[in-house]
């Protein structure tokens, strides 16, 4: 919710704030021939200028007015506030608050929406699929005679050429490359397919048009390429070894795997149906109130987002400026991107909070120390040590969340 507060002063009260304005600045005041404070005023307005006088005026007032204006109306500003001078010279002063505070929330239906959560399933084909994936960890790879197959690894040795001359980073030997893991420019990999150990050939190929590397983008090559070793995976059978090196409690067969894996995929599969579920009760439940959101709330939000997104490319080495280049975007695009889902965010928060208050939703101290011990044991550490990276009032605050979520969830099943 926005408001504007305006305040005026003038008259004696603003006389006496240019004076106390002036005392303030003229103990600071170096001019030749007079102490510090002792400068008359006319010499200083002289030397410095009237203008800022009047700003110091100005400025203390403000700080007054506003710290009076947030204690006896009681206002929360969520946002620094915007402040419009009207008016500041000798003969008064006028300026304008502008407000961000939290918006009104009417809060409609939360309470059956007709949100159904989907039932969990897991197939025989998935669960194979993801065995199949475990067993190939324990693969070994074998020499084989013949040709370079699909699927094989091929050890190569490799170096490319752009009009005759090698170019950079173009080079390797004895690179392991697994036949149709798409890792290389197409056709490279289509290339090797047919050779035979110790063979060399020159594969030409054009580099694609949206390649990363500038000076290669559609540029015509040819690779030298030999073949030193052919190998395959040799996939291990389900024996007792397997077993043994698979080391898991409880496992030491086929259906005991089988069941395992299957109770992995019902987990991950229940929780990512909870993910939709709660998604889509805060959809329907934010459709039903009513609220106003300022333009300045949804901008911070995006900016908030946008740091907690430089943050995670930092981590992983990449800074904004090569982000930007790859995926050929720009910080611009990236926070309109962030838009929506920004906006729902806010409408979330403001949502559950409401739910909160009309359900009187309470979290106790013992809460938070039990939440807080649970947190802490994941991580091996002391809920002291904790307590020191988190703020117990918003782990607090968490929970409160999560209760109203979970209000939500218990009159939509």
């Amino acid at each position: 919710m926005r408001k504007t507060i305006n305040f005026k002063v003038s008259g004696e009260e603003w006389k006496k704030a240019i004076d106390e304005a002036f005392k303030k600045l003229n103990k600071k005041a170096k001019i030749d021939g007079f102490r510090p404070g002792k400068v008359p005023r006319d010499v200083y307005e002289k030397k410095y200028g009237k203008q800022e006088i009047l700003l110091e005026a100005t400025d203390t007032l403000m700080q007054q007015r506003y710290k009076d204006i947030i204690e006896k109306d009681k206002i929360i500003p969520i946002i620094e506030p915007k402040i419009e001078i009207v008016k500041s010279d000798e003969e008064g002063l006028e300026v304008n608050f502008n407000i961000i505070t939290d918006p009104e929330v009417k809060l409609g239906e939360y309470k059956k929406l007709g949100v159904k959560k989907d039932k969990v399933e897991v197939s025989q084909d998935e669960i194979d699929h993801q065995i199949h994936h475990m067993i190939e960890h324990y693969a070994e790879l074998v020499e084989k005679d013949g040709k370079v197959e699909n699927g094989d690894i091929a050890i190569i040795d490799f170096e490319g050429f752009m009009d005759g001359k090698p170019f950079e980073g173009g080079k390797a030997e004895n690179y392991s490359l697994e036949i149709g893991s798409h890792s290389f420019i197409p056709g490279f990999e289509e290339g090797i397919v047919g050779m035979s150990k110790d063979e060399e050939k020159d594969i030409e190929l054009t580099f694609p048009k949206d390649y990363h590397a500038e000076d290669l983008k559609g540029k015509k090559v040819t690779f030298k390429v030999k073949v030193n070793d052919i190998k395959n995976r040799v996939l291990p059978e389900l024996d007792k070894d397997f077993f043994d090196d698979l080391g898991i409690d409880g496992v030491t067969n086929k259906e005991e795997l089988e069941k395992m894996v299957k109770e992995e995929i019902a987990e991950q599969k229940e929780h990512h149906a909870d993910n939709v579920f709660i998604d889509a009760l805060l959809e329907a439940a934010s459709k039903n109130m009513e609220i106003e959101l300022e333009d300045e709330l949804v901008d911070r939000e995006i900016n908030n987002m946008y740091k907690q997104f430089v943050d995670r490319l930092a981590m992983q080495g990449i800074n904004e400026e090569i982000y930007f280049e790859y995926a050929k975007t720009t910080e611009e695009d990236v926070k309109k991107e962030m838009h929506d889902e920004a906006l729902n965010r806010i409408k979330y928060r403001y949502l559950l909070e409401a739910v909160i208050k009309e359900e009187k939703i309470k979290v106790t101290e013992k809460d938070v120390d039990k939440e807080a011990e649970k947190i802490a044991s994941q991580y091996g550490i002391t809920t002291e040590e904790l307590f020191k990276e988190i703020d117990r009032d918003m782990l607090k605050y968490d929970l409160e969340m999560r209760k109203a979520i979970d209000v939500l969830k218990e009159n939509n099943k």
